[in-house]
Order: structure tokens, then C-alpha cells, then sequence
């Protein structure tokens, strides 16, 4: 295949272009031109989607593959310049467009956030602030802007949250190099509760499978296909780390009382009880996003313990810096401390 990748360089989209020259497509990469040491034997056409697009105009592809779209405007743009510039077009979304995770098994058919016609006009291409407070709902105004410029022509990937090397987000790695630590760690609400993530080298060759195929339509897509647990992650962390790590499960209630932040300081939890808003349902179904419609389409994912080795030799060979994730280590001291007292 000839190959469009606008983005390319970062996480997933520095996945997706290694596998498809490792199987032989023809690569051609469009963004700022940053990393370009990376892939030197790739076409590379260096522009800002959010400025000019014109230096696609006289190209040709079978695919494109989109992996840095945030807004319906940048998605308006680039999906009419390559409407007959290529016959297959890969949206790469998120699981956040949804409502809510409250039900358990959410397909694709739930219920998605949504913009006004003057939302979406004000926000134009987005500052990084407001695609971060309107995410999920840009995401799927996104989907709505590709599939109209490209009808029938577009693979929307709601992506759950992407783990493995060269993941700056430091959610999936925080509990890793907690677990690698040692001592006692706190671990979060209930033991048996699942968690859903997903290896990008998984999506990205899944991705590429779906193009070849021209695939189109909307799929959950994260993993495990087989459900893991919250202890069962940690556990492995454990084992992989080879760590002295003790696990303490503080509950849910204390968490909330003590204004700890789900997600933030404590990846990968959202509370199963407590709403996240005043007034709020709690989301339940966090952790069971239905994925059925990706593994009937062959989505395959690697074992956790490959996963968790790859990030923790990853880790090792990152400078040290301002983690964007996770507890501090005096807060966590502080909580196990006033939970055991109580």
C-alpha cells in the first residue's frame, strides 16, 4: 500500500509507521517535522495541518491514516483535501466520546458527547486547553466532520487508553514504577475490579490490517481480549519487577473523603460507588467497555507480562523528570498512614 500518516513520530503513530515499512508499504509521513531522524527512508512532507494542506493537493494514496486529529475543524480540512486523494481513511478516536461510562459493555451504538454548531466554531482548531476540556466531545464531532466529507470511506478507532513504550502519559508506567519500588503501595479500591488498556504496537498493527482490508465504521478498540483485574496488573508488575512490593487496598470511600483524584493520582481507578460529579452516577462500566466488534474483526493483543517488561526498559532509559501521573510518594506515606490508623 501507499500510505498517508499524518502525525507519525509519536507513541502510536511512531507504531504505526515502523510495522508498515517493516511490511513493505510505501510510507509517506505529513506533520511539523519533528524526529525526522526517525524514519529517514520515509517521504516526509513537512507542514501544519492546522495552517496548510495545500502540499497534499497533488498527492495520491491508497490509505490515510490520521493518528493527531482533535477537532471537527482539523478533520473538516484534512478529509476534504484527500476525499479523492485516497480511497480509505483511518480516524484514530477515543472511548472518551461517550456520554459516560456508567453501564456495563458499552458499544459502539452508546450514547456520545456533543457540540454546539457555535461551540465547534468558536473552538476552530483548538487551543491545547480547550481540546483537553472538550475531548471526548471533539472526538466525536471529529468522526461526524470525516464521515461527511467521506462517506462510507472512514475507519473510526475508539481507542481505549493506549500503554507501552514511549508513553509520556505516565498512567499505565506509574504503576509499574511504583510496584518496582517497593515497600508498601497503596492500590485502589476494589481487588476484583477490571481495567482496560491496550499495547499500541497491538492497535497499530490492527490498524494496518483494517487498512489493507478497507475496513470502515466505528469500533471499541482496547483489550485485554481476555478481562484482567486491577490486582491481577499489579501482581504481574510485581512479578516482572521482581519487587518486595506489598499491597495495601484502601477503599473507595476513604479515597473520596481524603479528595484523592481518580485517574490522575491514581491511574487507572475511577470509583465503582462514587460519582465523579455532585449529583452524578457512579461509572460502573469503566473497565468493561465491549470490544466484541474488534475481536470479531481479529484484534489481537500481546500477554500483559510482554507489555509490562517492554515499559519497565523503557522506563530505565528515561532521564528523570516531572511525572504527569501518580501519587507522590510523601501523599501516599501520609494516606497509608491515616488508613491504617482508622
Amino acid at each position: 500500500m501507499k500510505i498517508l500518516i499524518i502525525g507519525g513520530t509519536r507513541f502510536l503513530g511512531r507504531f504505526i509507521v515502523e510495522e508498515a515499512m517493516k511490511q513493505g508499504h510505501e510510507v509517506t509521513l505529513f506533520n511539523r517535522g519533528n524526529h525526522q531522524e526517525l524514519f529517514p527512508q520515509a517521504e516526509w512532507i513537512i507542514g501544519d495541518r492546522n495552517k496548510d494542506l495545500s502540499l497534499l493537493e497533488n498527492g495520491k494514496w491508497d490509505v490515510a491514516i490520521d493518528t493527531c486529529g482533535y477537532t471537527p475543524k482539523a478533520l473538516t480540512e484534512s478529509t476534504r483535501v484527500l476525499a479523492d486523494k485516497v480511497d480509505h481513511y483511518t480516524f484514530v478516536s477515543s472511548i472518551s466520546v461517550y456520554r459516560d461510562w456508567i453501564p456495563d459493555s458499552i458499544n459502539e451504538d452508546y450514547p456520545v458527547q456533543s457540540l454546539t454548531p457555535e461551540e465547534i466554531e468558536k473552538i476552530g482548531y483548538g487551543t491545547q486547553e480547550e481540546i483537553n476540556k472538550h475531548y471526548g466531545a471533539l472526538k466525536a464531532e471529529s468522526e461526524l466532520a470525516s464521515e461527511s466529507n467521506m462517506p462510507n470511506k472512514v475507519l473510526h478507532v475508539r481507542s481505549g487508553l493506549l500503554v507501552g513504550p514511549y508513553d509520556y502519559s505516565d498512567r499505565f508506567s506509574y504503576w509499574i514504577n511504583r510496584i518496582a519500588e517497593g515497600g508498601e503501595v497503596l492500590a485502589p479500591g476494589r481487588k476484583n475490579r477490571y481495567i482496560q488498556y491496550i499495547d499500541a504496537r497491538d492497535l497499530a498493527l490492527w490498524i494496518l490490517k483494517m487498512a489493507d482490508e478497507k475496513v470502515t465504521g466505528t469500533f471499541n478498540v482496547t483489550g485485554p481480549t481476555t478481562p484482567i483485574t486491577m490486582e491481577e496488573y499489579l501482581l504481574t508488575c510485581k512479578r516482572i519487577t521482581e519487587s518486595n512490593a506489598e499491597l495495601s487496598w484502601v477503599e473507595e470511600s476513604f479515597l473520596v473523603d481524603q479528595h484523592v483524584a481518580p485517574w490522575v493520582e491514581l491511574p487507572l481507578w475511577i470509583p465503582e460507588d462514587f460519582p465523579l460529579t455532585e449529583g452524578g452516577t457512579p461509572w460502573r462500566g469503566s473497565g468493561t467497555i465491549s470490544i466484541e466488534k474488534a475481536i470479531q474483526q481479529r484484534l489481537s493483543v500481546r500477554p500483559l507480562e510482554e507489555t509490562v517488561h517492554d515499559v519497565l526498559k523503557w522506563e530505565e532509559t528515561r532521564k528523570e523528570e516531572e511525572k504527569k501521573a501518580g501519587l507522590h510518594r510523601e501523599k501516599e506515606h501520609d494516606l497509608l498512614a491515616e488508613w491504617t490508623s482508622r
